[in-house]
């Protein structure tokens, strides 16, 4: 009876630590969604309001992080339960990295208000990024929240989608700032801004791997995707 109800207790601490994750990836999706927002409206007022909350982000990566900690230092788990900590503290520093581009458009969307783009430049093509990056995030997610590998996959291979979008891009601003030199500082702007967008779903991606770590106990991190395949079955 005292190992079951020490199993329990254990049980449900690993239940708030998943539920914390999925609430810290709410808040880095909500914060996405008000910079692609920013972005497509130019709105100054939305992207002041991410950067307003970022600090909430790198908040609840600090307290994740202990409460892993403090239950690795108590339970001593072993084998699945200690891989899904392990790969728990790297989802939640994913997130954070992924919180972290969010700002960082955030601040560019400030930039390019603040030095007046040109409306020659394919500002709203941004958009098809912006959706594929929020996307991926939401997906990764709910994949989290079932552990289900089979969506799992799907995401890593949704990453070749945001990087072809994100190569066209730039071969598009390439030809403005050819045809065009005044062009060449605000598209600088929206390049690195589209860069921050695709490491959002690269991200998406890292976390998506740490589902099959979970589950199958097979790190694919680099691994080609015949062998990611192959592992998820």
């Amino acid at each position: 009876m005292g190992d079951k109800h020490i199993s329990s207790q254990f049980d449900a601490e690993l239940n708030s630590i998943s539920t914390h994750v999925l609430e810290m990836g709410g808040l880095v999706e909500s914060q996405l969604h008000q910079a692609v927002y920013a972005l497509i409206h130019l709105s100054l007022e939305t992207a002041e309001q991410v950067l307003e909350t970022e600090n909430r982000i790198n908040q609840m990566e600090v307290a994740i992080d202990h409460e892993i900690i403090s239950t690795i230092g108590r339970r001593q788990p072993t084998a699945r339960d200690l891989r899904f900590l392990m790969a728990i503290s790297r989802t939640t520093q994913n997130l954070e990295r992924a919180g972290d581009e969010v700002a960082r458009v955030a601040r560019m969307v400030k930039s390019i208000i603040e030095g007046g783009t040109p409306r020659s430049l394919p500002i709203s093509e941004l958009r098809l990024a912006a959706d594929l990056a929020a996307g991926m995030l939401r997906k990764t997610l709910d994949a989290f929240a079932r552990l289900d590998t089979a969506m799992a996959l799907t995401i890593i291979k949704d990453d070749n989608e945001i990087d072809t979008e994100y190569n066209g891009f730039l071969r598009k601003l390439i030809t403005y700032m050819m045809e065009d030199a005044r062009t060449i500082s605000p598209s600088l702007d929206l390049l690195f801004l589209a860069k921050s967008l695709e490491r959002v779903g690269d991200h998406a991606k890292n976390i998506a791997e740490q589902i099959i770590f979970i589950v199958k106990g097979e790190d694919v991190r680099h691994s080609p995707m015949d062998k990611v395949e192959s592992v998820v079955g």
